[in-house]
């Protein structure tokens, strides 16, 4: 039996939270079952109560109490105690079926996956463990687009984690609202589908000379892997959360198993997905 979940990972303050509580009342309005995982031990306040939540195993507070870190340190303490203890983790998702999508809502820390392995290690355990079929949503704030600067180093990021997760990857621009007034559609195709150009010019504009050709190599490395591009997200349309749902079914191979499901048992509940936007 496979199961399927989506990991929603970015630097801290992009909107991860936001955007898991956006896809489970999507899910929840089509009739679909998730389940969600709170893997931030730092987290308090959620607008859904997490089905299966890392603080019931271990909580930042507690470790930076007890070992004397700071947050930084204390959450990777944290997930070094989780990675020791993946049976309790294991055990509270064996009972999850094929008819669910798993939410993984993950820290802001982008050590976790660009530093060192172990995101990507629990990655490798779902899919050998629990036959998880997983795929990452990568967020970085639309606002970056304002700033080439920061796009320029999002863009980075966002391949650097979809080096190290090795597992089907979308990046998403975050918080279109905030920045739909600034940009015409246009420009903001040259940031959808990073334009090399663009990104050389800006990074040049604001770096010392000496840097220009370090920032030409690295470009070129995005323009030839051609790795990087961005779906838009605005947490609060509908259509915009439908979207990108679409595209993570794609990812996961949602729809190859479900379609014969509902061929051969139909169930009243069930509403099929939407396809890409």
């Amino acid at each position: 039996m496979s199961r399927f979940g989506v990991f929603v990972v970015g630097p801290a303050g992009c909107g991860k939270s936001t955007f898991c509580a956006a896809l489970i009342q999507h899910l929840k309005n089509s009739r679909r079952s998730c389940v969600y995982v709170n893997l931030d031990p730092a987290a308090e306040e959620f607008e859904y109560e997490p089905d299966v939540d890392i603080k019931e195993l271990i909580s930042l507070e507690d470790v930076m109490e007890e070992m004397q870190l700071g947050p930084n340190g204390g959450l990777m303490a944290c997930f070094e105690f989780l990675m020791d203890n993946l049976d309790w983790l294991t055990d509270h998702l064996s009972p999850i079926t094929e008819d669910y999508l798993t939410i993984f809502d993950c820290p802001g820390q982008i050590e976790l996956y660009s530093h060192v392995p172990i995101l990507p290690n629990l990655c490798k355990h779902l899919s050998m463990h629990l036959n998880y079929n997983l795929c990452a949503s990568y967020l970085i704030e639309s606002t970056f687009i304002v700033d080439k600067a920061k796009f320029f180093a999002g863009t980075l990021s966002a391949m650097s984690a979809m080096i190290m997760l090795e597992i089907p990857h979308l990046n998403i621009l975050s918080k279109m609202d905030l920045v739909k007034r600034q940009i015409t559609k246009r420009e903001l195709k040259r940031f959808l589908d990073p334009d090399p150009g663009m990104m050389v010019e800006d990074a040049n504009a604001q770096t010392n000379p000496k840097f220009h050709r370090l920032n030409e190599c690295v470009v070129k490395l995005i323009e030839d892997f051609s790795m990087v591009s961005y779906l838009k997200l605005e947490a609060g349309n509908e259509d915009s959360v439908q979207a990108v749902l679409s595209y993570i079914d794609d990812c996961i191979g949602w729809s190859e198993v479900q379609e014969p499901h509902m061929k051969d048992e139909p169930d009243a509940d069930w509403t099929e997905p939407g396809g890409e936007d």
